[in-house]
């Protein structure tokens, strides 16, 4: 029917490729109307018009709120009266830039439906989790999506997504106010209940601790950073429509705080993930571990030149630059006659932005012949001279 062949710039965007992510079998609970707007558009692209709007209001059922959705239906009811000449004009009221910001969520979660990863690829930053670290949050800005992935015996696996919204003007946050979410590895600090916030938080947040010690290295600065949830009346926002917070709608932030342990989830913030196979993931994965056991054997040998050479040029831990780090440990080990050193519950994550690096955290037990301790270890490993190489170290 020619009075539709306007309709609804996003579906002549996305075309065809809604329908082969329609016809797709999930292989997990899809979370969200993504999967009714599929439908949708299917509809649509058949010229089903009464089948599409049957399924708009079997969306609006589920998703009162859902601003896109009463959009959707608007044009839908309008265009049974005449042609319609653009997307939106159902939404009788609604400012330009209100369509706009509609139009740009409605491509954002049909791309991140279409495009979701198969089985057979990971995110290539989730190298290694520790046993108590259930499950790991990755977000790709880029497709305005935040992946949940469940830690099988350090294996990542996949269990579910969710549309996301991330800082107005981008990406790469560095200084306090700029409107970008960070780019990195964080993790989650604390949570805070409902009861404690304002509407505008939603169901809950999520504090993470941006800046990191990377982060600071880099003199990036501000603070803030936090997942949490929309006002109590919105579903619908485009995806760049905060000050620098990741945001979920609220029955997806309930959904993803049963998977979240405060001061142990970590959360990985990226522009666009990077996908690996699996056996790429394993290669990088033995080799890294293959350069912290190379470590840990090098300085039980007391032979300080074989140590040191697992140091970056530009390495800083305690205060202290690269020489005077090697000092400071030539120095102890001329007291020691022997060292022992334990490492346990290894987590290893590759950053996601342009500084090449990988955050590895262990539980390291010390032994020697005047000393004894235990504690939470960070190190920032990066490649140099085709190497793996420590560039900070300290106490997590």
């Amino acid at each position: 029917m020619k009075r539709w062949h306007l309709f609804w710039a996003a579906a002549l965007v996305l075309g065809t490729q809604c329908a082969s992510a329609e016809g797709q079998a999930p292989r997990h609970t899809d979370s969200g109307p993504e999967p009714f707007l599929a439908r949708i558009f299917e509809q649509i692209k058949q010229n089903r018009w009464e089948a599409a709007l049957e399924e708009t209001e079997a969306m609006l059922r589920a998703y009162p709120n859902f601003r896109l959705g009463h959009l959707i239906k608007g044009d839908l009811l309008l265009a049974r009266t005449r042609p319609l000449k653009g997307f939106g004009e159902g939404g009788a009221g609604r400012a330009r830039d209100q369509v706009a910001d509609l139009r740009e969520e409605a491509i954002a979660r049909l791309r991140a439906y279409r495009d979701r990863p198969s089985d057979k690829v990971i995110p290539r930053y989730l190298l290694q989790m520790r046993p108590d670290q259930k499950h790991a949050l990755v977000v790709d800005t880029q497709k305005a999506r935040l992946y949940v992935y469940r830690n099988d015996n350090g294996t990542p696996r996949f269990v579910a997504d969710y549309y996301i919204s991330y800082g107005k003007l981008g990406t790469d946050k560095f200084r306090e106010g700029d409107k970008r979410t960070p780019v990195g590895i964080y993790h989650v600090t604390s949570s805070i209940p409902r009861q404690k916030l304002t509407d505008f938080y939603g169901s809950g947040a999520f504090p993470i601790n941006y800046p990191n010690e990377w982060d600071k290295k880099m003199g990036r600065d501000g603070g803030g950073i936090w997942l949490h949830g929309t006002p109590s009346d919105t579903f619908s926002r485009p995806p760049k429509a905060t000050d620098g917070c990741v945001v979920l709608a609220n029955t997806d932030l309930d959904a993803l705080a049963k998977n979240v342990q405060v001061g142990i989830t970590p959360v990985i913030l990226s522009s666009s993930v990077e996908w690996v196979s699996f056996e790429d993931w394993q290669a990088e994965r033995r080799a890294l571990l293959g350069a912290i056991e190379a470590w840990r054997q090098d300085w039980e040998s007391l032979d300080i030149d074989r140590y040191a050479r697992h140091y970056a040029r530009n390495f800083s831990g305690d205060g202290k630059d690269l020489a005077a780090w090697i000092a400071h440990k030539r120095r102890v080990n001329a007291g020691k006659q022997w060292i022992k050193v334990a490492i346990r519950s290894i987590s290893m994550f590759r950053n996601p932005g342009k500084d090449e690096y990988v955050v590895v955290t262990f539980e390291q037990d010390y032994q020697s012949n005047n000393l004894s301790n235990r504690m939470l270890k960070r190190q920032y490993w990066i490649q140099e001279d085709g190497r793996w190489k420590i560039v900070y170290e300290g106490a997590a």
